[in-house]
């Protein structure tokens, strides 16, 4: 009995100084680590929620961009990071979620390293073709593949990046058997698919936009489960192949061990700068969607449901970890 009374204070006590730290947080600069380069969608999304919420807490929030190694230099330098409540990590579905999936070892664990802070937004993925091909919908492309197999081409990032493996899924989906052409980077698979050298692309709704509204490439459906706000009039996947629901999104969380009276804080807050119509439509700008608060177990719920997802993805694509 002593043993658990003794046990039951400490349990107490570290419960009230957490509380104390919350009510005194933050006193000093906080910082956001971010695996992607200065200028990056992410990054703009990045300092775009930190300088609200350096406006509200009267302190700076600091977003230290460590790119490179696919996630793997930031996502390790947030982990080893103190958990005192002032480092945080400003995730992609990457670094939490496929990159476990896509490499045979990693030197973090997304789910023992880290816990959830907050969901800040979605980002859909759009498939578009060049101009001189008829297809206006996802079944004309179907029918023009199945006339001729294999001559369209379509255009990714990489075969183990997001973009990627979701081209590959594409054509298990749907039976079709288009060539897939793995660039360096998006800019590339864009360039090349609007001057007609490969037919189809898949990138997110960000890298996109440009390209089509100038009228470059023509946009036939969606990977998110509702139809994109500026793309209404473009189906989703969902409509025809339900539960073909594939996005990319962006996520705060915190290294293991912080406290927990701090990171239900630095939720609420990061909600509250979220509800604010300028952000959410700068946001949208971005290609990022946010579907309304979430507390912290909100947010591990969605991070298992994707685990699930992408884990079944993978194994339809049969893609191998290397």
């Amino acid at each position: 009995m002593k043993t658990f009374a003794r046990i039951l204070a400490i349990a107490v006590s570290c419960g009230a100084l957490g509380n104390l730290a919350a009510q005194d947080f933050p006193s000093k600069p906080v910082h956001w680590i971010l695996s992607q380069p200065p200028g990056s969608s992410p990054d703009i999304s990045a300092r775009l929620v930190a300088d609200g919420l350096s406006k509200a807490w009267n302190q700076q929030v600091v977003v230290d961009n460590r790119p490179g190694g696919q996630n793997v230099i930031g996502a390790v330098a947030a982990a080893k990071s103190a958990p005192d409540g002032y480092t945080y990590y400003f995730a992609t579905t990457a670094a939490l979620i496929s990159n476990p999936l896509t490499f045979k070892s990693l030197p973090y664990d997304p789910e023992r390293d880290f816990v959830p802070v907050a969901l800040i937004g979605k980002s859909p993925m759009v498939i578009a073709v060049n101009n001189t091909v008829p297809a206006k919908s996802i079944a004309e492309l179907i029918a023009l593949d199945k006339k001729d197999p294999g001559k369209l081409a379509a255009a990714n990032e990489g075969t183990k990046t997001f973009g990627g493996m979701m081209s590959q899924l594409l054509n298990v989906a749907t039976g079709m058997r288009l060539l897939q052409v793995p660039y360096n980077g998006v800019a590339p698979a864009l360039q090349d698919t609007v001057a007609g050298r490969t037919q189809v692309v898949l990138v997110s709704s960000a890298a996109m936009s440009p390209f089509i509204k100038r009228g470059d490439l023509r946009p036939i459906a969606v990977t998110s489960s509702k139809r994109v706000s500026g793309l209404e009039g473009v189906p989703t996947m969902a409509e025809s192949y339900p539960g073909f629901e594939y996005v990319g999104w962006f996520a705060v969380v915190a290294p293991t061990g912080t406290p927990e009276p701090i990171v239900r804080k630095v939720n609420a807050d990061v909600n509250a700068v979220l509800a604010r119509d300028d952000i959410q439509k700068r946001l949208l700008e971005l290609g990022a969607i946010n579907e309304g608060p979430g507390s912290p177990e909100q947010v591990a719920q969605f991070f298992k449901e994707e685990r699930i997802r992408w884990a079944k993805l993978v194994k339809d694509i049969n893609l191998q970890p290397e």
